[in-house]
């Protein structure tokens, strides 16, 4: 990127401190914890995610090869989402929690099978390095924040484009749709593997998605903001590595 030392110096200390932030959050459950969920949904979600982390691979190799100036922003996407990530509110449920997702940011960018290779990468680094979620549950985990939200992200982006609304704006609402829709796909796989007694799977999902509700609502308003903020950033620093990947000249 064109930074000057010292914005150079200004992003390391800024990323270097999101990354101590991080670090320091509680072992708490993260995602979906743990054990939480039957053995057979975690082989079916885990089944699910490989067609599109395949997708991803083949996705980020082409990038590579073909935007070198690129690649270091690549990184970056993979970094912001495990920090925001990270940085995560308890939710009532116990086996679960609320945080903001950052896989919308580089869905946006890179495309959204990009983003099911890096956030479960982010994924697999939470549950190992920091108890956040759980290894038996990181299909279910990977398909709902790092496949289903980033592409929801994705087509919002390229609809709000296509509909020649400003493309600040349109990366900060596809952000915070994305991070929304995670948390329904978790609501739903909560609902099918723990059906309520009393309504069964149609009632559980609906609860689950009232707890999620409360905060997840201005978690998402946040990341959408905070998105677009960073890519009006990118937009200043970043410029030639945007230009190569097109974010400046064409809906992707």
């Amino acid at each position: 990127m064109n930074c000057t030392k010292t914005e150079r110096g200004v992003l390391t200390a800024a990323i270097a401190a999101s990354l101590c932030c991080s670090l320091a959050v509680t072992a708490d459950a993260m995602h979906i914890m743990e054990g939480y969920l039957p053995l057979g949904h975690c082989i079916a979600w885990g089944a699910v995610c490989v067609p599109f982390l395949a997708w991803g691979l083949i996705s980020i190799k082409r990038i590579v090869s073909q935007h070198r100036k690129a690649v270091l922003l690549l990184a970056m996407m993979g970094a912001y989402a495990f920090v925001l990530s990270a940085l995560k509110i308890p939710s009532a449920l116990g086996m679960s929690s609320s945080h903001p997702t950052g896989t919308g940011l580089g869905a946006v960018m890179f495309g959204a099978p990009v983003m099911a290779v890096l956030g479960i990468i982010v994924l697999l680094f939470q549950a190992i390095l920091l108890a956040h979620g759980g290894l038996t549950t990181l299909g279910a985990n990977t398909f709902s924040m790092a496949i289903a939200g980033p592409f929801v992200s994705w087509g919002v982006y390229v609809l709000m484009k296509k509909c020649k609304i400003n493309r600040t704006v349109s990366v900060g609402v596809a952000c915070a749709l994305g991070d929304l829709f995670t948390y329904v796909v978790t609501s739903l796989q909560l609902g099918f593997s723990h059906p309520s007694a009393v309504g069964g799977v149609g009632a559980s999902i609906a609860e689950f998605m009232g707890i999620f509700a409360v905060t997840q609502l201005p978690l998402a308003v946040i990341e959408g903001i905070l998105s677009a903020v960073v890519f009006m950033l990118l937009q200043s620093f970043a410029k030639p590595e945007l230009r190569e990947i097109g974010m400046l000249q064409e809906v992707r």
